[in-house]
């Protein structure tokens, strides 16, 4: 279940483009909403990248650990973290080596990660380990993500699909997918991405 970040880096957080700003703060703002609707004071965030997510959810107060499989990127999230005056613990370990002894957490929040695995379903049982018993996952929504892409004149002759996205949900279908493993609780649409808060079934 390797993850490819392929030409996938492009820094959405700290663009100065004002369409992917806005763009951002709007899947900003629904995070913030589920985030708060989920009471939780504890997360985990898998696949935390260059630790913006982690960033944001230790500025409320929140506590928060972050992981990712790609021990190069942790280094530019604890500068960031130092920078903000956060204390992170930032861990280099993919998906499918966290065991819900250690890595479970109040909320895991796993944001742009799922499309790059070739095997989502068994991250998806991993992460309904490690729920306890929230969780916030997103992911690019098709066909809209594509079709902006070639808009903007990226990726033609990927037809519009971003190198190293290897799995691609409609919103309807990312939240069927959810579904096999959590209950869905809410499901945000910030453009052009899918978001849901999901729980972890009680009989679990």
């Amino acid at each position: 279940m390797s993850v490819d970040v392929g030409g996938n880096v492009y820094d959405k957080y700290g663009t100065s483009n004002p369409i992917a700003r806005r763009l951002m703060a709007g899947f900003l703002s629904d995070l913030d909403d589920l985030v708060e609707r989920s009471g939780a004071r504890e997360a985990h965030e898998v696949g935390c990248g260059e630790g913006e997510l982690s960033i944001r959810l230790a500025g409320r107060g929140i506590r928060v650990r972050g992981t990712d499989a790609f021990p190069q990127v942790l280094q530019e999230a604890r500068r960031r973290a130092s920078a903000a005056g956060e204390e992170i613990d930032f861990e280099a370990r993919p998906v499918e080596e966290l065991e819900p002894e250690r890595d479970a957490a109040e909320l895991v929040i796993c944001c742009e990660v799922l499309e790059h695995l070739t095997d989502p379903q068994r991250a998806l049982d991993i992460l309904g380990r490690l729920a306890r018993p929230w969780l916030i996952a997103s992911v690019p929504r098709e066909p809209l993500w594509r079709t902006l892409n070639v808009a903007r004149l990226s990726y033609l002759r990927e037809l519009g699909n971003t190198p190293g996205h290897l799995n691609h949900w409609s919103k309807g279908g990312f939240e069927r997918f959810l579904r096999g493993r959590f209950e869905v609780v809410e499901v945000r649409g910030p453009i052009p991405w899918s978001m849901a808060l999901c729980r972890v079934p009680e009989a679990d």
